[in-house]
């Protein structure tokens, strides 16, 4: 991998959020040894602390811009010779696009088609678009989602990335763009928005606090580690085929019920702080991902498995409550403005 990576100039969209930041990680590392430009908006869930470990790296640039405002991106690229984008920035939470989907629509859908026009304007020879298993809508209680599964989105947030995900096939069959598509199922890991399911449980089960379910709790889901997710990003930047989707899962389909009781045996807590709540509105029941693809044509295969990866993750939280209150609290904004100042005005 580290050969097909060197010289190049990556442009990484959402490079300060859970999943673009450690592959902003893995990018500079010496296994990969890219030059790395992370564009990101610093919406709620963009934590440049998450980055403060190569953030003074000699290959590394940040830069604050909206992927939605067309000149903002057109002069990332006018300022940056740039070889290669990967695709990450998008509004993603299911919740808040129940509320107001506005917003999801206008950074998904047109923020992605201003970074493809400028890709092909500016000549860029990889495009990688990450995407979501959530654009296939919801499983039966068997089979799993395979590359070629209609697209069947049930929640503004999935409506707005099967969008996007067809304005990337588009480029590819009008101008023959070199772009490739990943979906991928449940990520978790460490420096996680605490927002999401694992991270919510461990924090709430740490101060004996409720844990809210929706549901009944048996919606299913795949689980993927994000150092895993990483690796297989990179691996597809390197050595996708143009035009083609590849789905990225982590072997660990489980129960949100089962994950959630997994984590309070781990920390020693009663099931007893389990909460039911109201269903969401749109809850798709079961994801599951075939990802034989990237596995055959790619090589890439997952090698976290759920048991390790909790323990792990749990770990890094535990050593990490500095870092998860300046999220809760809202005070992780304040490192933006102390380590870049007016360059992110």
């Amino acid at each position: 991998m580290s050969s097909n990576f060197t010289d190049k100039t990556v442009l990484v969209t959402g490079g300060a959020g859970f999943i673009g930041s450690h592959l902003v990680r893995l990018l500079l590392s010496p296994a990969c040894g890219a030059k790395v430009i992370n564009l990101d908006a610093l919406t709620y869930a963009g934590n440049l602390e998450s980055l403060q470990d190569v953030e003074k790296h000699p290959n590394y640039r940040f830069v604050k811009a909206d992927i939605s405002v067309a000149d903002e991106v057109r002069k990332v690229f006018e300022d940056h010779s740039i070889d290669w984008v990967a695709h990450l920035a998008a509004e993603s939470h299911v919740d808040r696009s129940i509320l107001s989907a506005s917003v999801f629509v206008t950074s998904n859908v047109l923020g992605t088609q201003n970074l493809l026009d400028c890709a092909r304007e500016f000549e860029v020879q990889r495009f990688l678009h990450v995407s979501t298993d959530e654009v296939y809508g919801s499983l039966g209680s068997e089979g799993a989602f395979h590359e070629t599964t209609p697209l069947a989105p049930n929640s503004p947030y999935s409506a707005s990335k099967a969008s996007s995900d067809l304005l990337v096939r588009a480029a590819f069959h009008t101008h023959g763009a070199p772009v490739v598509t990943t979906r991928c199922s449940n990520n978790y890991g460490p420096y996680q928005f605490p927002e999401k399911l694992i991270p919510l449980m461990i924090s709430n089960a740490l101060q004996d606090k409720a844990l809210p379910v929706y549901g009944d709790g048996k919606n299913v889901r795949d689980w993927l580690h994000v150092e895993d997710h990483a690796q297989a990003l990179a691996t597809v930047l390197a050595g996708g085929k143009a035009g083609e989707v590849y789905n990225i899962g982590g072997n660990c389909e489980r129960e949100n019920l089962t994950v959630v009781k997994l984590l309070l045996q781990a920390l020693g807590k009663s099931e007893d702080l389990i909460q039911f709540v109201k269903d969401r509105p749109g809850h798709d029941r079961r994801y599951a991902i075939d990802a034989g693809k990237i596995r055959d044509e790619l090589g890439w295969e997952p090698s976290w498995n759920l048991e390790r990866g909790l323990a792990e993750t749990i770990r890094w939280y535990q050593d990490s409550q500095d870092w998860v209150e300046r999220v809760k609290s809202g005070a992780y904004r304040e490192y933006y403005a102390t380590q870049y100042g007016d360059r992110l005005a």
